[in-house]
């Protein structure tokens, strides 16, 4: 059979077994707990009428009580309206529930964070930003998912100002930090500064443009950058850009991604499949760094690419690769970290607080456990391991802090530091 026989019979493979374990033994992949015992009619009584009253009295003289009394807490919505939905476009929002309670899944199991899933039929931003602010006071944070750009750009900026929890936008902001702690250490390994390092990034939508903004805000040169969309370079002249494009627009004469990539040490490509040459990674930098992150094809794919390169850094989105950017490594951990200090925002500082916690732990020894969790022997900081692993339970004890600790020092957190964090 043909190499594409081979892959067509792996997909319905696997869409077979995803509808199977979407479907069996009960629908879906979430459920509420109850986490009170509720066997007597005493139980009752205290988790209902008339014992619900008391809780409700200290609450309405201080919201704050709420953090005492109920779930808010530790909950968070993790809401869409369906335009951007993984690889799959506007499928709108009920199609995308399966990867909100997907989502919903990766917070519980890594950082023991409860989710309600939200899905949105908004026609309008503003109807978006109108729903999530009026449904805000039930949850501790709220994780935007799957909202397209340039939509989701305003929705989050005026969720934030509006709101006083936690609003994070992990395809904006989970990427960009992912992608920037990786790409710190594999400048490192090749002997080079991002303060120094020039830059393509291809695509312009949300992941792209956050990218662009967090390594800037960590040192990159501004002018070092070149991002890319559909049209060819972002550059000043350009009469076609909304605010957000134009925000990384460069003044360059440069109008192709042929042109963009000669000489450049770094790119990241946040966009499509197969949209990167042999030629083009052939005239990049000697060194190259090389992050094609399209999922499921990458923008160049690694047999490709090591084909014409031997002396490059590569991560993929894939987990079948190595170096696997995949913001499972972030979100949870860094929700984490808001929650247990209270923060009503997380910021910039935060951000960079995750991705230098997780760039820094790639290059301690990786316990056993995660070493036979990937059929390994061994696994240390080098070309092929420039982030740690999902299954690392060092995460949330690593990040979690780290980001708990930017939180206060920031001054946006509300609470104490807790106490089965290490000192402060």
């Amino acid at each position: 059979m043909s190499q594409t026989g081979d892959n067509q019979d792996a997909d319905y493979e696997i869409n077979q077994a995803a509808l199977e374990y979407h479907a069996q033994p009960r629908p879906g992949k979430i459920s509420v707990e109850v986490t009170k015992p509720a066997e007597t009619a005493r139980d009752l009584s205290l988790a209902y009428t008339p014992g619900v009253a008391e809780p409700v009295r200290r609450i309405a003289d201080n919201p704050d009580d709420a953090y005492r009394y109920t779930a808010k807490g530790n909950l968070v919505g993790v809401i869409t309206d369906g335009t951007a939905v993984l690889g799959l476009g506007r499928v709108g929002s009920l199609a995308g529930k399966p990867v909100m309670e997907g989502k919903g899944v990766l917070f519980k199991h890594f950082a023991d964070i409860d989710v309600f899933d939200i899905e949105v039929n908004a026609g309008t931003p503003q109807e978006f930003i109108d729903t999530v602010r009026r449904i805000a006071p039930t949850f501790g944070g709220i994780n935007l998912e799957d909202i397209a750009a340039p939509h989701c750009f305003e929705i989050e900026q005026a969720l934030i100002e509006q709101l006083d929890i936690p609003v994070f936008h992990d395809d904006q902001h989970g990427t960009a930090i992912i992608i920037a702690a990786g790409l710190l250490n594999a400048l490192e390994l090749q002997g080079k500064r991002l303060e120094d390092a020039q830059i393509v990034v291809l695509g312009a939508g949300a992941a792209g443009i956050a990218a662009v903004r967090l390594l800037v805000a960590m040192g990159a040169g501004r002018n070092n950058i070149l991002v890319i969309d559909r049209k060819g370079v972002i550059h000043t002249g350009r009469e076609d850009l909304n605010p957000f494009k134009f925000g990384v627009a460069a003044d360059t004469g440069k109008r192709t991604l042929e042109d963009a990539m000669e000489g450049v040490d770094v790119f990241i490509g946040v966009s499509g499949p197969d949209l990167v040459t042999k030629g083009m990674l052939a005239s990049m930098a000697p060194r190259p760094v090389v992050f094609a992150l399209s999922n499921p094809v990458p923008e160049i794919r690694p047999e490709v690419a090591e084909s014409v390169r031997d002396d490059m850094i590569m991560a993929t989105g894939r987990s079948d690769y190595p170096n696997q950017v995949n913001n499972v490594l972030g979100f949870p951990f860094i929700f984490r970290g808001a929650l247990d200090v209270r923060a009503s925002r997380i910021n910039e500082a935060m951000q960079i607080a995750a991705a230098h916690a997780l760039k820094d732990l790639t290059h301690e020894p990786v316990p056993q456990e995660v070493l036979a969790a990937y059929g390994v022997e061994s696994l240390e900081f080098s070309p092929e391991y420039i982030l740690p692993k999902p299954l690392d339970p060092r995460l949330r004890d690593i990040v979690s802090p780290a980001v708990a600790r930017a939180a206060i020092q920031s001054g946006v957190a509300w609470g104490e530091w807790p106490a089965h964090y290490p000192a402060m």
